[in-house]
């Protein structure tokens, strides 16, 4: 066999062609590449075994929203939400709000202040400090649990999802030389349940805006066609 000719044929069909079978190979190996090599490799350098992750909920943001139409989240009974109410930290409003800082603290403010040592000017000083969208991309760094401090955002696992869950710490405490993290989705009405440090996989250090909705659309169509992944 002429492997020269052989591997001149198959560059030009991988790079160059135009046929519908070419982009299927071409789809394929951007996968493998970019699952079993780039994916891997920013792992390796942010020291997590998270590098990346999309937002797959509104949890973190800052404006108000409608639990059916917004998110189109998987509630058995949307009658029961007026279309025209929308909802942040657990209180209800008849106009969607702004998601700036002050409307934010204006609406959620009292959480921080009754619950925990946060101040306005605090939460001004937070990375992510407006929250972010479902639909973002977070990329990750590792992290030692005593480096973990008040307002981060951390990426953790739990035993009630299958997927991770990315919140801001609202408290640390340090037991028996065993670090505890108190998170709270911004959005959220309430606290999580404590956090120990075994279940912390990294921390949220950039936000790429929207460009997770190509794999929540991904998940969601093979969800749709009935294939379990």
């Amino acid at each position: 066999m002429d492997w020269r000719r052989f591997w001149k044929k198959t560059w030009y069909f991988i790079w160059e062609s135009d046929s519908i079978l070419s982009w299927i190979v071409n789809i394929i190996l951007a996968f493998i590449i970019i699952k079993f090599i780039v994916y891997p490799g920013l792992g390796f350098l942010l020291q997590t075994s998270y590098p990346i992750v999309a937002v797959v909920s509104g949890s973190m943001e800052h404006k108000t929203v409608h639990p059916c139409i917004d998110f189109n989240r998987q509630i058995n009974d949307c009658s029961k939400y007026d279309e025209n109410v929308y909802y942040i930290c657990g209180d209800s409003f008849s106009s969607k709000q702004s998601s700036n800082l002050d409307s934010f603290w204006k609406n959620c403010g009292s959480w921080y202040e009754e619950n925990t040592i946060i101040t306005k000017e605090n939460f001004k000083g937070f990375k992510f400090k407006n929250g972010f969208n479902k639909g973002d991309i977070m990329v990750l760094r590792g992290v030692k649990p005593k480096d973990v401090k008040r307002g981060d955002t951390i990426v953790y696992t739990t035993t009630s999802t299958s997927y991770p869950i990315i919140h801001r710490v609202v408290d640390v405490k340090e037991e028996n030389s065993q670090y505890i993290f108190t998170t709270k989705g911004d959005h959220n009405s309430g606290q999580d349940a404590p956090v120990n440090q075994e279940r912390l996989i990294g921390k949220a250090v950039l936000r790429i805006p929207l460009l997770g909705w190509i794999k929540i659309g991904f998940v969601n169509l093979i969800r749709f066609t009935g294939v379990v992944i």
